[in-house]
């Protein structure tokens, strides 16, 4: 069985934590509590091969971003949270994408850009970025568990070995 390292980033109040306990556990979490760093496990099966996931939910708050590199150095996927109706989240987590390229040397990283709290009415933005985009509500459960089952793909396309002009099915825009 694989054991996969997924790191959730994002700032603060976008929903993180709210995203991985519904995918852990099930239920969704009302109140927001700002998280410092949480660690979760579970076993899910993706395309008929049984997965352990290592999910590391990160603090949304600026005073712990110097923690991120570490993260970012022991991650192996990566998922960037911002909310649908807070345009300023969409923006903080531009930063973050760079430092994770920056952290990895490398630009195929395994990262999907989630646009949470699609449970709310709102105007969505999202810029093409070369990774898969999904749109979640860790309140209705929208796409959590797909969510969670592609970054595991993402991982196991990343770890195979370059082809030329070889791409996923997975690689258009959701």
């Amino acid at each position: 069985m694989r054991e996969y390292k997924v790191v959730v980033l994002g700032s603060g109040g976008v929903g993180k934590s709210a995203l991985t306990v519904q995918f852990v556990t099930g239920t969704f979490i009302e109140k927001y509590d700002p998280t410092i760093e949480d660690f979760y496990r579970k076993e899910i099966e993706v395309d008929s091969s049984p997965s352990v996931l290592e999910i590391l939910d990160t603090a949304g708050t600026e005073q712990f971003a110097s923690m991120r590199d570490l993260y970012i150095k022991n991650g192996q996927g990566f998922i960037l949270v911002y909310s649908l109706v807070n345009q300023q989240s969409f923006q903080d987590i531009k930063p973050m994408r760079d430092q994770i390229v920056r952290v990895k040397r490398y630009e195929k990283v395994p990262l999907i850009l989630v646009g949470n709290k699609v449970d709310l009415e709102s105007e969505r933005e999202a810029q093409e970025w070369g990774c898969p985009f999904m749109e979640t509500s860790a309140k209705s459960k929208t796409m959590v568990d797909e969510l969670f089952a592609e970054i595991v793909r993402q991982m196991n396309y990343a770890s195979l070995p370059e082809k030329q002009d070889q791409c996923c099915t997975t690689c258009t825009v959701q």
